[in-house]
């Protein structure tokens, strides 16, 4: 939600592709993963495939896991590199894709 958020209030649009952002959005969760949405569903699939110990739920996180790479490094990152060029840039040297850093990064807004 919290992430959900300040795509609306900060970035000035939403988190789907048909209405991105005027502004790149990187504070709070984004100083430590450049895709906390991504991850925060990923971490929920396999917490319940280990609570309920169902292959399926772990098979089922995997693709997610795939389908939501090949989106964010076929579209989604070209499109941001793009849309905010120099800015972007930095935060995809500074901040992770998928494996958050242990210290938000000072950069950006």
């Amino acid at each position: 939600v919290d992430s959900f958020g300040r795509f609306a209030l900060q970035g000035l649009g939403t988190p789907a592709p048909i209405a991105p952002t005027q502004h790149l959005v990187v504070t709070d969760l984004y100083r430590y993963v450049r895709n906390p949405i991504y991850v925060a569903v990923a971490a929920v699939i396999f917490g319940q495939a280990v609570l309920f110990g169902d292959w399926r739920l772990f098979a089922y996180g995997a693709v997610f896991c795939l389908v939501c790479h090949l989106f964010v490094v076929g579209s989604e990152e070209p499109t941001l590199k793009k849309s905010f060029g120099a800015e972007y840039e930095a935060f995809r040297i500074n901040v992770p894709r998928w494996i958050p850093r242990l210290t938000a990064w000072r950069g950006g807004r």
